[in-house]
């Protein structure tokens, strides 16, 4: 009996020490993210109203608001570096907004929304919880807020002025583009540069197939604009590519359409695509994913991997821009 106690006792003090080594420590290693205490200038005079998906406007500090958006855009598991870099940008893109542009007729009485394709993704604590588990929580969490507090104030200006400091998940190892090249609008620092820093599954091509009819519906063909030959490789096929690949322009049926307009109607992961037609199905291949301008997110994880602080990734992706440390002026 003596001996079977002692057998509990070894068993549950290693049942402690692994929790600790799984919960604990990782907690230590990590700074703290306090909110309490005396707030910076920037927390206590700039506020941000949110619009979740549900309707409601939740209002929180800026910074705090930046750790559910970097929570939200990034992989937690990204390098401190990587990490950073997107606070900064999120930080630009969301005070842009609140000082710069004028109220969105989409969200009338908020700033934001938390949606991705509209403004920036937002989540909370407890959406945190769910999606990292309780293991790894509190690491990841102390490891996001860190981001945000270490930049604390930080964004990105061009001549002076507030950049849109616009991101993407992954270029597909082909380089980022020129806004002109994916929206019609020259930006001086929205230009195309180099990007091998994805890792290589990431430049792996993905697979999408349709059925022809289904495609002809989402692009809203009417009879006309549908040849005789649309189950051939004549009834779509792409125009004009891009300086860096991409699909800028493609005819489907007797209709041309941008390849951004493609990929938003068909929900293709990015415009960097090969199309074939076979019988009655339309097959994509994809690489990449998003629009391609400015960050893009893994390829600033490869560069951080490297050695490369998060200020020189931001001037990387972003041309002929600068660091500023920005207040609220005071009233």
């Amino acid at each position: 009996m003596a001996k079977g106690l002692r057998g509990y006792r070894r068993l549950g003090f290693a049942v402690l020490i692994l929790s600790f080594i799984l919960v604990g420590l990782p907690a230590i290693l990590v700074r703290g993210c306090d909110w309490k205490g005396q707030p910076s200038r920037t927390e206590r005079d700039t506020l941000v109203k949110l619009q979740l998906a549900e309707g409601n406007v939740l209002t929180l500090p800026l910074e705090e608001y930046l750790i559910g958006v970097v929570a939200a855009e990034m992989p937690a598991s990204f390098h401190e570096e990587a990490l950073k870099a997107q606070a900064v940008a999120a930080r630009t893109y969301a005070l842009r907004r609140l000082l710069l542009e004028k109220p969105d007729g989409d969200h009338p009485g908020a700033h934001l929304c938390a949606d991705s394709t509209h403004c920036q993704a937002w989540i909370s604590t407890s959406e945190m919880r769910k999606r990292w588990g309780i293991i790894h929580f509190r690491y990841y969490y102390n490891k996001v807020c860190a981001a945000v507090r270490e930049t604390e104030g930080e964004v990105l200006v061009y001549a002076d002025e507030l950049i849109d400091p616009v991101y993407h998940s992954s270029c597909g190892g082909r380089g980022t583009e020129d806004a002109r090249d994916v929206w019609g609008e020259d930006v001086p620092y929205l230009k195309r540069v180099s990007c091998t820093f994805d890792p290589p599954q990431r430049q792996e091509p993905v697979t999408s197939r349709y059925r022809l009819a289904d495609l002809v519906s989402r692009m809203g063909l009417s009879g006309e604009a549908v040849p005789a030959a649309a189950g051939t490789s004549s009834f779509i096929r792409v125009k004009e590519r891009t300086a860096g690949g991409r699909v800028k322009t493609v005819l489907v049926g007797t209709r041309t359409y941008r390849g951004t307009e493609l990929r938003k109607a068909l929900g293709l992961r990015s415009t960097d695509f090969t199309v074939e037609v076979s019988g009655g199905e339309v097959t994509f291949r994809t690489r990449g994913y998003g629009h391609a301008v400015g960050m893009c997110q893994y390829g600033a994880e490869g560069l951080a991997q490297k050695g490369v602080p998060y200020n020189k990734i931001l001037t990387y992706y972003y041309r002929g821009v600068s660091l500023k440390k920005w207040l609220p002026e005071s009233g």
